[in-house]
């Protein structure tokens, strides 16, 4: 496969790949919650702490919010793209329908759109 390979990488190696992150992100969240604590366990926790520190405990329970909030947008984007992989347009751009090259999709394969497409995208949320 070459670098300007527009082929599909094997699906399997990709669905490998997805499979790996989703436990690796599944593993550090466990992990950096101390346990298996669902959302309103770790909110719970923190409003234990003494009130008299009320702008750390501010900080640090909006900065878990935080971290819990990327960690489910991350996990629903890997899911997404294991459901793709069920379709045959998977692989395809979704603004202009070109096949994502086979490195990208090889580095991200959670990707919904070609470079053109991706670079397009941010240039107009850069501008907002």
């Amino acid at each position: 496969m070459t670098a300007h390979s527009f082929k599909t990488p094997n699906l399997s190696v990709l669905r490998d790949k997805l499979l790996a992150q989703r436990a690796a992100l599944l593993e550090r969240t466990v992990h950096e919650r101390g346990g298996v604590l669902g959302r309103a366990e770790v909110a719970a926790a923190h409003f234990e702490i003494a009130a008299s520190d009320n702008a750390q405990l501010r900080t640090e329970r909006e900065t878990a919010f935080a971290l819990s909030e990327h960690e489910t947008a991350e996990l629903a984007e890997i899911e997404r793209a294991l459901d793709r992989m069920n379709h045959p347009d998977y692989g395809q751009c979704i603004e202009c329908a070109v096949q994502i090259p086979a490195l990208r999709l090889l580095a991200t394969p959670t990707a919904l759109r070609c470079i053109a497409c991706q670079t397009t995208l941010e240039s107009q949320h850069a501008n907002d």
